[in-house]
Parts: structure tokens; C-alpha cells; sequence
């Protein structure tokens, strides 16, 4: 009798040592499946992270500078007839490709918004000492910029794809006489404003008052 007592205590250890066991195993998967989840959700996260912070470096970093504007009127005009917008980027800027770059600009009458023209594109060497020679704007039409380089050091300015990062300078060009044709440029006490919008970042807004007599200066510092 005690013999079979045994044997039955014996099977019944075993019996609760092999559910416990299929527990054990279950219990392993459920946590194994579940860490599997955590680990995939937490590396999605963590590129979506990535990739938010880049995005808001670029928004919130990354935009062009007005530094000066400077119009041009010919002897014996009465109106400015070339504009050339000096930008560079901000500090800790990322690259801005100009190309992809709009112009908007105002007289307080008329709003034009201006491209880029990939062959108004004048490399520094080809400057001689004048932005406003006259070739450098007359291809210009009444919605395109060009651009004049005055800063390169790595050498990013190409004509198809002009991009500014850290120490670059340019001018943005622009013909008046043609943009406002209506007036053949802007007259005296104009109030302008205007801004340059990268493809992304912020702005480089503008705004200023055309002198209220051009007397016989050629050049004028506007902004």
C-alpha cells in the first residue's frame, strides 16, 4: 500500500511539474512576442524622432538673411530700373538651393513673385567691378531673378543649381523696368516691401522707401 502511495505522489509531482513547464514556455513566447513589439515600436519612434528634429532644425535654423539692397537708375531716368538684393544664410543654416528660391515683391500697387533664371547667372571672376552692367539683367523677364556671386569659397554656385551654405554671399537681381513696366522702374517715395522665401526655412523679409529725389547719383542704398 505505501509502495503504490508512493508511486502516486510520485506522478502526481510529475504531472504539476510538466504544466508548469507549458506555463513556464507560454509565458516565455507571450513575453518574447510582446518585447518584439516594444523593440519595433520604440525603433519606429525613435526614426520618427530622428527625422522630426531634422525637420525642425531645417524650419527653424535654416532661412536667408537680407544683409542690403541697392537700386540702380541710368543717367537721366527718373525711376530705379535695376535692384540687387545682397542674402547670405543664417547662422547654422543648412544648404539653400536658390533655384528652388522665390522673390516676392511689392510697389504697394503691384505684387509680383519672381524665380530663379539659371541664365542671368554671373559667377564672381565675370563682375568687373559693376553688378549693374546692363548684361547681367536685360534677359531678365517680368517674373524672374537672377543671381551675381560674390562669396564662394567651396565652390556650391553653379548656374543650375546656385546653393548657399555657411560664408556664401550673393545678389539677387532684379530688372525693374520690366517687373514694373507700367511706371518703367520705381519712382520716388515708394514705399516697397517684399521677401525671399527659401524652398525651406525662413524668409528674408524687406521693406524700404525710395528716396525722394534721385538727384544725379546713380547708385542708392535702400535697405
Amino acid at each position: 500500500m505505501g509502495k503504490i502511495t508512493k508511486i502516486l505522489k510520485a506522478d502526481d509531482i510529475g504531472d504539476m511539474g510538466i504544466g508548469a513547464m507549458i506555463v513556464f514556455i507560454a509565458m516565455v513566447l507571450v513575453a518574447g512576442i510582446a518585447a518584439s513589439v516594444l523593440i519595433q515600436t520604440a525603433n519606429r519612434l525613435e526614426i520618427q524622432a530622428m527625422q522630426t528634429g531634422q525637420e525642425t532644425i531645417g524650419e527653424v535654423a535654416t532661412g536667408v538673411s537680407v544683409a542690403n539692397i541697392v537700386g540702380h537708375k541710368s543717367y537721366g531716368a527718373t525711376t530705379l530700373d535695376n535692384l540687387t538684393i545682397a542674402i547670405q544664410p543664417r547662422s547654422g543654416s543648412l544648404s539653400i538651393d536658390i533655384a528652388e528660391a522665390y522673390i516676392e515683391l511689392s510697389d504697394s500697387s503691384t505684387k509680383v513673385v519672381l524665380t530663379y533664371d539659371s541664365t542671368e547667372f554671373v559667377d564672381t571672376p565675370s563682375i568687373d567691378g559693376n553688378v549693374f552692367t546692363k548684361s547681367f539683367t536685360n534677359d531678365l523677364s517680368t517674373q524672374e531673378f537672377g543671381v551675381i556671386v560674390l562669396e564662394d569659397a567651396d565652390n556650391s554656385l553653379t548656374s543650375t543649381h546656385p546653393v548657399i551654405n555657411r560664408g556664401d554671399s550673393v545678389l539677387l537681381t532684379i530688372n525693374l523696368g520690366v517687373v514694373f513696366s507700367g511706371s518703367s522702374g520705381l519712382a520716388t517715395r515708394t514705399s516697397v516691401w517684399g521677401l525671399v522665401q527659401p524652398e525651406e526655412g525662413a524668409p528674408g523679409v524687406y521693406a524700404f522707401t525710395t528716396p525722394a529725389s534721385f538727384a544725379a547719383d546713380y547708385v542708392f542704398n535702400l535697405y
